[in-house]
């Protein structure tokens, strides 16, 4: 599928409690140390879409399968990280294999579950892992940039296109600021992209509280949805200890569960969903006697990339994609019903993909 987003944080903050839960597995090895886990745990996870079964049941399907996201739980992060304190290297290592950042953070008082620094603090927390980040990026850079500029003196283009945008880079590092906020034109998107720099990946806040607290928040998630938002960050709020309880229980005891403690929907659904929105991803379906299918693919994504994501012949042979937008799909009835009334499109090579098409492919073998 290749979209995934890596849990970090420093230990004991509910990294794994919150990838059990999310995975509805004990894969990961929730234990009271720092460094339980040592190597990345990695487990997909359903994304919540009620239109999949909307759409199944107008064919009708046989079968539903929901898009997946993948969750990677990488091991804590400890000041000093950057210079390979802890599992510093291994860490870095990880982190800079995954899309996207979900940066959890300990928003709860536990006398049973010490905390590496001696005390509650979510900002500090926060402040010391994108410190390592940023020094870690800070150290590849600078040991980079002379062989950069080196070749660019000699007439290599890439290195002449890269040399700049390193430069940027460090600039904001060298200020405390994330290799994300470097402002960028269009087309030195991707060449920066080629950098594989750890600030640079989109990043949200999960902010672990106690099961009192999973409705309304505490004085601590307060204190760091405020953060999040002076730094234009998404935030979820959520109880990892919650989480694991609902993953054991039976489906249909989940929502009065749930609705039992002031909640109307797990922090799972709301984990995915930030999730999918960091990745700035869309959802597309297919839809057949045999199944309901959604599909994910990076938004402006052009047709023949979403068939190239069912499989990799429908993108070589592409020749049109027959679409109709979700709401038409469900109004009429289904594919006969949007044919009728004129709303099923042919869609050429060019078209970007929306959220909610449902598309058949037409393509050469």
């Amino acid at each position: 599928m290749g979209f995934n987003c890596g849990i970090v944080g420093l230990p004991n903050v509910g990294k794994s409690t919150l990838f059990n839960a999310l995975t509805a597995t004990q894969a990961a090895q929730a234990a009271n140390y720092p460094f339980c886990t040592i190597e990345p745990n990695i487990g997909r996870v359903a994304v919540p879409d009620p239109r999949l079964e909307k759409l199944a049941t107008i064919v009708p399907s046989d079968k539903i399968v929901p898009t997946q996201l993948e969750f990677v739980d990488i091991a804590g992060l400890v000041k000093g990280a950057s210079k390979g304190e802890g599992l510093g290297n291994q860490f870095l290592a990880n982190i800079r294999e995954v899309d996207a950042i979900a940066h959890v953070l300990r928003c709860f008082e536990d006398g049973d579950v010490t905390h590496v620094a001696g005390n509650i603090d979510p900002v500090r927390d926060a402040e010391i892992v994108e410190t390592e980040l940023m020094l870690a990026d800070l150290d590849s850079l600078e040991k980079r940039l002379p062989a950069l500029e080196k070749r660019a003196k000699g007439g290599d283009k890439d290195a002449a296109a890269e040399a700049p945008l390193v430069k940027k880079a460090l600039d904001a590092l060298r200020e405390g600021k994330p290799a994300r906020s470097v402002s960028l034109a269009a087309d030195e998107q991707p060449i920066f992209q080629r950098l594989q720099l750890i600030t640079a990946k989109p990043m949200m806040y999960v902010l672990n509280v106690d099961e009192a607290s999973a409705a309304t928040g505490n004085a601590h998630s307060a204190k760091a949805l405020a953060y999040a938002e002076e730094h234009g960050m998404l935030a979820v709020v959520i109880s990892a200890a919650i989480e694991a309880e609902v993953a054991q229980l039976p489906e249909e005891e989940q929502a009065e569960f749930l609705t039992s403690l002031g909640l109307s929907e797990t922090g799972l659904t709301r984990v995915v969903r930030a999730g999918y929105q960091l990745l700035d991803l869309v959802t597309f379906f297919t839809v057949g006697p045999k199944e309901a299918r959604a599909w994910t693919v990076r938004r402006e994504a052009r047709a023949p990339e979403a068939a190239g994501v069912i499989h990799t012949d429908f993108e070589k042979g592409f020749i049109r994609a027959e679409t109709i937008a979700y709401d038409d799909y469900i109004s009429l009835k289904g594919e006969s019903g949007a044919r009728d009334a004129g709303k099923l499109r042919l869609e050429g090579k060019e078209y970007a993909v929306k959220d909610g098409d449902v598309f058949h492919f037409r393509f050469n073998v």
